[in-house]
């Protein structure tokens, strides 16, 4: 992705403190390369009241994997919260991933960095069991469900929260893929969808949903 510095603009994310994280997409290239809403909603569901307990955030000293990372901006969000985290995708992402790492490094409090992940390829180079791992709007290429499960069910321990979040899309052959990737999910998962109530009050849409999910 040579050349992502000549060609972005950047989309701000005002935090609770008042920051901003700010993240560069680019106007040329892959779907990876936009932030996209179900980013936008999960992240913002991070920040929320219900993952604090007495004062101190429960991503605080937890390990994080995000997949399909794009822009970074979840992982970042999560780091910024005082996670571990790993954010991953495919070698062409990895540029604009260190990019807006480095652009938002002032606000981690935790500790960030982005590797190459293929789905369903190995991921002996990741953080073992992680406490959470993250998913943003990966489900809507039919031939990617089963490499994204697998890494999945490799990845996670039966300790692990796996927090998906997705906007439902009626166009096209979308909501075959949606459903064949539930039935393929809850073959080794369980399944268990946040209330909208729950999301932020601002970033939220009854079309974008937000799971957490465990191994069984």
């Amino acid at each position: 992705m040579a050349g992502v510095e000549a060609g972005y603009f950047v989309r701000a994310l005002e935090l609770r403190s008042g920051a901003e994280l700010r993240i560069k997409q680019c106007d040329t290239g892959d779907v990876g390369c936009v932030v996209w809403d179900a980013a936008l909603v999960l992240a913002k569901y991070l920040e929320t009241s219900s993952f604090y307990r007495d004062g101190l955030h429960t991503f605080t000293g937890k390990s994080v994997v995000e997949l399909g990372s794009g822009t970074g901006l979840v992982g970042l969000m999560a780091s910024v919260l005082g996670a571990h985290v790993t954010v991953t995708d495919l070698e062409d992402m990895q540029e604009l991933l260190n990019i807006n790492i480095s652009d938002n490094k002032h606000l981690v409090t935790g500790s960030i960095d982005a590797k190459v992940l293929k789905w369903g390829e190995s991921v002996k180079d990741l953080p073992p069991d992680p406490d959470y791992i993250l998913v943003a709007d990966c489900i809507y290429y039919e031939q990617s469900l089963e490499p994204l499960l697998r890494t999945m069910k490799e990845l996670a321990g039966k300790n692990t929260c796996i927090i998906c979040c997705y906007e439902e899309r009626t166009m096209g052959n979308n909501p075959e893929i949606e459903i064949r990737f539930f039935k393929l999910l809850q073959t080794d998962f369980e399944i268990e969808e946040i209330p909208l109530d729950k999301h932020d009050e601002e970033y939220k849409s009854e079309d974008i949903h937000i799971l957490q999910i465990k191994r069984k």
